[in-house]
């Protein structure tokens, strides 16, 4: 709608040029056609003039408006970048307090278990003493034996600068020893500790269905500075006396039977529950979990662990996945697709029990291995830089190009420090730094006794290993005792 101003202005212009228009005619005595085209000239300059200073005027009525409108589409934006802030900041603990549920439930699971292990043993228990008492036989007394003292068990809670040092394992009495029989035939039948393969395996499936699989733990450090940074559990098996077996007497014989999956799976569990206790305190400790090649080339076997382990994905960077070198080389296409699965998720490996050093880190990596561990003397061996094509001292270099990272295992001296350190490895283990100790009785898993055999502790592994020339072999029997864990010891204790 035209406004009245505009229709004024417009009147006053044409009283203007026809004003001007009879001026003309009448005092200048131009012609009536010349004054009418003057007045019609200034009527057109008039009204250009009035549209030009109007457009002027709107131009800067519009700019003050658009600067209004972006003043508040900028406090629009922050308000709803605030919204997003305080929603993001809900959504953060919505996740943590189901994180943290799911954490809850895990353990009341494992607790759970824990009880129906101590239970089944109790029945067990109570019904060789019944037996016992119904035909009146006398329990037997147990023989008097020398062993060795107990290593301390081991506390998560507590920092590695701050434990006491482990005593050095005393010498065990001597006693004969059979000659070795080295063959792989089934009908073959080799002693170990005094059993046989068939004794053997009645126990292990014993020490299985009565939850005696235990786990010690044997930190890696950090060089030169010693701060623990990883654990590598150490899979123990106690038979019918409390007695330590380590794992290179029975993980033969496991595989035989079929009964390495059930194994790993139980040492599994007890790793993750170990690895949530020590993320209480210390969030970027790790710990290192054995799996054998068998469990990874099993379907049935393997699905039970892929499992237990997508419902643990949160703890993926923290829990590390050990195979040997052998079972690295000789991955199958199932084997190699179950790898996969496993790194999908995120899930890191490591490769142990190195008997050479022509290593791959490029393959290795693509497959998701983050770590390698070489044995000391391997490293320090100077036939190794003629063998091998890189000289040790350059492996760690070549290996971090790749992000892994090289621990040196089984250090036995001050003096193989030294040399590592030249080398640039950044993590050692070894029975210099601490043995393999069991847990605390509160811990994911208790243990009947103390390492029996220090030299084999020293192996870090469910595979076999080659125990060390300073080390002790000797065996001797731990002292029995109860199993109380967590929960489970509150429960007996009510």
């Amino acid at each position: 709608m035209i406004r009245i101003s505009t229709i004024f202005i417009a009147i006053c212009m044409v009283l203007v040029a026809a004003s001007l228009g009879l001026v003309l005619y009448a005092v200048a005595g131009i012609s009536g056609t010349e004054s009418a085209i003057v007045a019609l000239t200034a009527l057109t300059f008039l009204i250009l003039y009035n549209a030009v200073s109007m457009r002027l005027r709107d131009r800067s009525d519009v700019g003050g408006q658009i600067a209004d409108l972006s003043r508040g589409t900028a406090d629009l934006a922050r308000q709803v970048a605030e919204y997003g802030r305080r929603l993001a900041a809900i959504e953060g603990r919505i996740a943590s307090s189901n994180s943290t549920n799911s954490d809850r439930v895990q353990s009341v699971v494992g607790e759970i278990n824990e009880l129906g292990g101590l239970v089944r043993q109790l029945a067990a228990t109570v019904s060789t003493h019944e037996d016992l008492l119904a035909g009146h036989a006398p329990a037997p007394a147990p023989a008097p034996a020398t062993r060795p003292e107990p290593e301390a068990p081991i506390d998560l809670m507590a920092p590695f600068e701050e434990r006491a040092a482990a005593p050095p394992p005393l010498p065990a009495p001597p006693r004969p020893t059979p000659p070795a029989v080295q063959t792989h035939t089934a009908s073959a039948v080799s002693t170990v500790n005094g059993r046989n393969q068939t004794q053997m395996l009645v126990t292990l499936r014993n020490a299985i269905d009565e939850n005696r699989i235990d786990i010690f733990l044997q930190p890696m450090v950090t060089l030169p500075q010693r701060k623990v940074r990883f654990y590598e559990a150490v899979t123990r098996v106690r038979d019918e006396r409390d007695q330590l077996i380590a794992a290179e007497e029975f993980i033969s014989i496991a595989e035989v039977s079929g009964l390495i999956g059930r194994i790993d799976n139980m040492v599994l569990l007890r790793c993750v529950q170990v690895l949530r206790r020590l993320m209480v305190r210390n969030k970027d400790v790790g710990v290192f979990c054995n799996v054998a090649a068998s469990t990874l080339g099993n379907s049935t076997t393997f699905a039970q662990c892929l499992d237990f382990l997508e419902a643990n994905r949160a703890l993926a960077p923290s829990l590390v996945l050990e195979f040997k070198q052998s079972t690295f080389r000789g991955l199958g296409p199932a084997e190699t697709e179950n790898l996969a699965a496993l790194a999908q998720r995120g899930f890191r490996f490591s490769i142990d029990h190195v008997t050479d050093l022509r290593i791959e880190p490029r393959e290795l990596a693509d497959r998701g291995v983050r770590f390698i561990k070489v044995p000391a003397s391997l490293l320090l061996d100077p036939k190794q830089a003629s063998t091998s094509d890189i000289h040790p001292s350059d492996l760690s270099d070549l290996l971090g190009r790749f992000g892994i990272d090289l621990i040196a295992e089984r250090i036995e001296g001050e003096r193989a420090v030294i040399d590592l350190l030249d080398y640039d490895v950044r993590f050692g283990q070894g029975f210099l730094f601490a043995p393999p100790r069991p847990l605390r009785p509160e811990g994911a898993s208790a243990t009947g006794g103390a390492a029996s055999n220090p030299a084999q502790d020293i192996q870090g592994s469910n595979g076999s290993g080659t125990p060390s020339p300073g080390a002790t072999s000797a065996a001797a029997p731990a002292a029995p005792s109860s199993r109380i864990t967590g929960n489970a010891a509150l429960a007996r204790r009510i």
